[in-house]
């Protein structure tokens, strides 16, 4: 039985900027909460099941910040879990629907946090309460932010590729100088990188159908892996005329997709080749192996998106739904790469072997998410704690 829920918000001591289509990306300065990760800790029964996501607003297409990711949590939904059973997923989804609407990043936060008590309970890793290891070794995606200058996106490119190994990269588009930027940004990577690694583009739902569609004819001759997002999320009749516009270039969602019902519109309408899965985005494992069950009976794949910025729980979340997910039912790569130690350490998780080798990564093995917290880290890096129950 749940009996106390703890909730932290922790420092991060690398501060990320990044800047896509619909402004910046930024992990805020020392000590200010907005921007920084959120803690849960579930205790029910002898086991503590943990989870850590940064809710990435002010700035992008998903509304959770920080402080209505804690409110939530400790308002509302943390006060329905208290008493209730940690195997009780369906039952506690139904109680938080009845309470409060979307709120996703919190969502996730109790969802994981759920999933790593289950696996802690019965001594198993997370990835065999949702399907078994279908993928032990996954393959990573970088994020390529956009920049000023060309040779700033080319040389995170060649850094990607020569440090980390990487064989998947995906370039943020949508610049403002107009999509023949972005198509200029792309074969100046392609051209540092070479023809031996998969390049997709994202406008992050900044581009029209017709900026759409020029640019791809634009980068037909430059192998083009995919296109992510390129229109407004509630624009599918664009997003199914660019996929046959395409060619059989694979078009993804990632902000058309919050929800399980939109999956099935998606899916009723054939707008996409894949759904981009996030975590924080659409409210945990539970949803997402929901999703995955419509994109199956659609014919449609997989993209493991989030960043997880220096988080080991964060990146382990993502890893054991990519690991439990068979790999010809996956497109691209993880692209929870910035969570594995690559521009910066997780301040809690000073020791650990989840790392990127060579592209890769082995989902961790032991129990629950396989991540265990430092505590004299979390007690430093603590910039807020608060508690529900006993």
């Amino acid at each position: 039985m749940i009996d106390r829920i703890e909730v932290f918000v922790t420092e991060l001591p690398v501060r990320l900027k990044r800047i896509f289509s619909s402004g910046s990306y930024d992990t805020g300065p020392p000590k200010q909460m907005l921007g920084k990760p959120v803690l849960v800790r579930i205790y029910a029964d002898g086991v503590v099941g943990c989870a850590q996501i940064r809710p990435i607003s002010p700035g992008h297409f998903v509304a959770d910040t920080v402080h209505s990711a804690v409110a939530a949590i400790l308002e509302i939904y943390g006060p329905i879990l208290l008493g209730r059973q940690i195997f009780d997923i369906e039952l506690i989804t139904e109680a938080f629907n009845s309470r409060l609407a979307g709120n996703p990043a919190a969502r996730a936060l109790l969802d994981i946090a759920l999933f790593d008590a289950m696996g802690k309970a019965l001594s198993l890793p997370v990835y065999q309460l949702i399907g078994g290891c279908c993928q032990p070794k996954i393959p990573l995606e970088w994020s390529i932010s956009l920049a000023e200058e060309t040779e700033t996106m080319v040389a995170e490119a060649r850094r990607a590729v020569e440090e980390f190994g990487m064989r998947v990269l995906c370039i943020k588009a949508a610049d403002r100088q107009g999509w023949r930027q972005d198509v200029r940004n792309f074969e100046a990577i392609r051209d540092a990188v070479g023809e031996n690694v998969m390049i997709g583009i994202d406008p992050n739902t900044g581009w029209t159908v017709p900026d759409t569609v020029q640019a791809i004819h634009a980068l037909q001759n430059f192998d083009l892996g995919y296109i992510e997002q390129p229109v407004a999320r509630r624009n599918l009749k664009g997003l199914a005329e660019i996929r046959l516009e395409a060619r059989g270039i694979p078009v993804i969602a990632d902000e058309s997709l919050f929800t399980l019902q939109d999956a099935y519109a998606l899916a009723e309408v054939r707008a996409v080749d894949a759904f981009c899965i996030k975590l924080y985005k659409i409210g945990g494992i539970s949803i997402a192996k929901k999703i995955a069950a419509v994109a199956e009976g659609a014919d449609i794949l997989l993209n493991g998106g989030g960043l997880a910025v220096q988080s080991q729980l964060e990146a382990a979340a993502a890893a054991h739904f990519y690991a439990s997910t068979p790999s010809k039912r996956m497109m691209g790569a993880g692209e929870f790469v910035f969570g594995l130690n690559t521009i910066g350490p997780d301040p809690l998780v000073p020791e650990t072997d989840f790392v990127v080798k060579e592209g890769w990564v082995n989902v961790p093995n032991g129990p629950g998410l396989g991540v265990v917290i430092d505590e004299v880290a979390l007690q430093k890096h603590t910039l807020m704690k608060k508690s529900i129950g006993r």
